[in-house]
């Protein structure tokens, strides 16, 4: 079993680069993958958000990657084109030279202002290789891909063994209620006698297919065997869920459902203290459950 929430960490250095991940999730209904990851290194989100999308099925999952350049690295996209400086200058020296003689005062340009103008800065240079640093990115993340599924099966055994003993737990009540129906039947049928004698002696006139249909229909009210019968095999088929190794997240949360529908049925029919005090406890313990499944994946 594999939990939806999760956390990763990892430095790495590369090409000319250092960088940090951050890989963390939460629960979720479905799949929602939101990476911040630098957008000038070519096809790298796409990238991770292939390998994400082929390792985890479910959760809210966040993956940030900060990107530094290393010092003294050489970088084409601020390459001058000499050129193009040499005529900026001596543009600007001969406006200089024309306001001096108009006796006109100007300030002077700073070397910002002449990397701004046109030309300066090569434009051709400007589109920078990223490839090597994003294929020194993708072989880094596998390992930070594993640290985090790691985590995840460490949760996800955890929540299987809670899992586990909250199964027992309703197994156990399961077997309560059926012996309480056992000692249940034998007081019902006398309380059932009771009654009829009471109508019997209260009236000279009974109709005996209507005391037939009544009876009937009480018997059915009452009768919890099939929602006993349903807890167990519901109870048998999240055993499986929980051992089969494959994301059960959606399964068991169905199953909750179901095992919530069984619990209910049987306090409307419990007619008796001790069948409702089972009832409520299995509300109880598949409440707990069900909180604790909506963190499977």
């Amino acid at each position: 079993m594999i939990s939806m929430t999760g956390f990763a960490a990892r430095r790495g250095a590369g090409a000319g680069y250092s960088w940090t991940w951050d890989l963390r999730s939460v629960n979720g209904k479905g799949l929602d993958l939101r990476l911040r990851v630098p957008d000038w290194v070519d096809g790298l989100e796409a990238a991770l958000r292939s390998e994400l999308q082929k390792s985890v099925t479910r959760g809210n999952v966040s993956l940030t990657l900060k990107v530094t350049q290393d010092e003294g690295r050489e970088d084409a996209a601020f390459r001058l084109n000499d050129t193009a400086l040499s005529a900026a200058l001596a543009a600007l020296g001969r406006v200089e030279a024309a306001a001096m003689a108009a006796h006109v005062t100007l300030r002077q340009p700073t070397a910002a202002d002449v990397l701004t103008l046109r030309g300066v800065i090569d434009a051709s240079a400007q589109e920078m290789d990223t490839t090597p640093l994003r294929e020194a990115l993708l072989a880094d993340f596998p390992a930070l891909l594993a640290d985090f599924h790691t985590m995840r099966g460490a949760e996800g055994r955890a929540l299987a063994t809670v899992l586990t003993a909250q199964l027992d737990r309703i197994a156990d009540l399961t077997s309560e209620a059926q012996r309480e129906c056992a000692t249940r039947t034998a007081t019902q049928a006398e309380t059932l006698r009771e009654a009829v004698a009471r109508v019997l002696a209260a009236t000279d006139v009974v109709d005996p297919a209507r005391l037939a249909q009544e009876l009937a229909l009480l018997a059915v009210k009452t009768d919890v065997t099939e929602e006993l019968d349903r807890l167990t095999a519901h109870v048998a088929a999240a055993r499986s869920h929980v051992a089969e190794g494959q994301p059960a997240g959606r399964k068991l949360d169905f199953l909750m459902q179901e095992f919530m529908r069984e619990a209910n049925t049987l306090c409307s029919k419990a007619q008796s203290l001790a069948l409702t005090r089972i009832g409520l406890d299995l509300k109880t313990v598949i409440d707990q459950m069900r909180e604790q499944v909506q963190n499977v994946e």
